[in-house]
C-alpha cells in the first residue's frame, strides 16, 4: 500500500480516538466526576459545556470518519457496484461482513449521535437545573451515550475484522 493510503488510515485511527475516546472518557470519568458537582445549576452548566465542546469535535471526528474510511475503501478498490458492493457473493465474504457490520454501526451511530447532540442534550441544558426533568432528560442522554458507545466496540471489532480480514 502506498503512503497515501497510510496517512489516510492514520488520520482514520486518531479521529475514532477522538470520537470514541472522547465518549468513553465522558461516560466512565466526566459524567460521575460531575454528577457529584453541587450546587445543581453549576452541575448543568458544566455538562452543558462539556457537551456542546465535545459536540464540535465529536462531529469534525465523524466528518475526518466518513472522509477518510470512503477514500480507503476507494483505494482498496471496495467502491466499485460491479464485483463488489453489488455482488451478493462480496457480502458474504469476511471482508463483506465486516463491511456491512460496520456500515449499519456508522449509520445507527450517526442517528443516536444526531438525537443526543442536537434533541436530548440541548433540552436536558434548558431543564430547570435540579428538577425531575433535568434527571431524566439527563438520564435518557446518558443512557443514548451509553448504547453509542457499546455500538462504538462493536464498530471498532468489524473495523478491525475489515482491515486483519
Amino acid at each position: 500500500m502506498s503512503g497515501y493510503y497510510y496517512t489516510l488510515v492514520t488520520i482514520h485511527v486518531l479521529a475514532a480516538l477522538v470520537w470514541l475516546g472522547g465518549m468513553f472518557f465522558l461516560g466512565l470519568v466526566g459524567a460521575p466526576v460531575l454528577r457529584r458537582v453541587e450546587p445543581p445549576v453549576l452541575r448543568q452548566q458544566l455538562f452543558n459545556e462539556l457537551g456542546v465542546r465535545f459536540r464540535t469535535v465529536g462531529w469534525i471526528a465523524i466528518a475526518a470518519l466518513a472522509t477518510t474510511g470512503t477514500l480507503m475503501l476507494r483505494v482498496r478498490g471496495l467502491l466499485h457496484w460491479e464485483g463488489v458492493l453489488g455482488d451478493p457473493d462480496f457480502w458474504a465474504t469476511t471482508a463483506g461482513t465486516a463491511l456491512g457490520v460496520k456500515l449499519a454501526a456508522v449509520l445507527f451511530m450517526l442517528t443516536v449521535s444526531f438525537v443526543h447532540d442536537f434533541i436530548h442534550g440541548p433540552a436536558a441544558s434548558r431543564a430547570i437545573p435540579g428538577s425531575r426533568a433535568a434527571a431524566a432528560m439527563r438520564r435518557r442522554a446518558s443512557v443514548l451515550a451509553r448504547v453509542n458507545a457499546l455500538v462504538g466496540l462493536v464498530l471498532l471489532l468489524a473495523a478491525v475484522r475489515l482491515a486483519r480480514g
